[in-house]
């Protein structure tokens, strides 16, 4: 019996651990997929002329998956259910900094606002911004990210240590 609670308290450590890295890898994959809908905005915009509402409803599942919400939520400002605040906009997104925030909400803000050539020098200028977001997301993902995982399970195992 004691051995089943011994590797209960590794197995609960390690995914304690697991936990802590999962945010950095939704932080990565947020700003991946946010980089993408740039790059369609981009496209659509420059070239389909369709409207920002149609460009969301056509997004692929992985983006829409990865973009945590984001983007039901946009689209309710956009129909006009809820205005296009801060807290609304990120709302059920615990994973990104304040800081981050505050970059991607005035991009969703200035969002069909202007003619299509200053949109598309608006989205390309953000393009470069989440793209640095990401390369910084994506440094503490992999620095971080297993890390928590390791110290999860070697504390897990000093638990052990201690009760043994």
């Amino acid at each position: 019996m004691k051995y089943v609670i011994l590797t209960a308290v590794v197995i609960l450590c390690g995914f304690i651990g697991y936990l802590f890295s999962r945010k950095y890898k939704q932080r990565s994959n947020f700003f991946s997929a946010l980089i993408l809908l740039c790059q369609k905005f981009d496209v659509e915009i420059n070239y389909s002329r369709e409207r920002l509402k149609n460009i969301f409803l056509s997004l692929d599942e992985k983006i829409k998956k990865n973009l945590s919400g984001i983007d039901k939520n946009y689209l309710l400002y956009l129909d006009k259910e809820i205005e296009l605040e801060k807290s609304e906009l990120f709302k059920n997104i615990g994973f990104l900094k304040e800081s981050e925030k505050d970059v991607i909400f005035p991009f969703f803000r200035t969002l069909g606002r202007s003619d299509v050539d200053s949109q598309s020098k608006e989205i390309k200028n953000y393009l470069t911004r989440f793209e640095s977001l990401f390369s910084s997301a994506d440094a503490e993902n992999k620095k971080y990210g297993t890390l928590s995982i390791k110290l999860g399970v070697i504390l897990g195992l000093f638990l052990v240590v201690i009760f043994v």
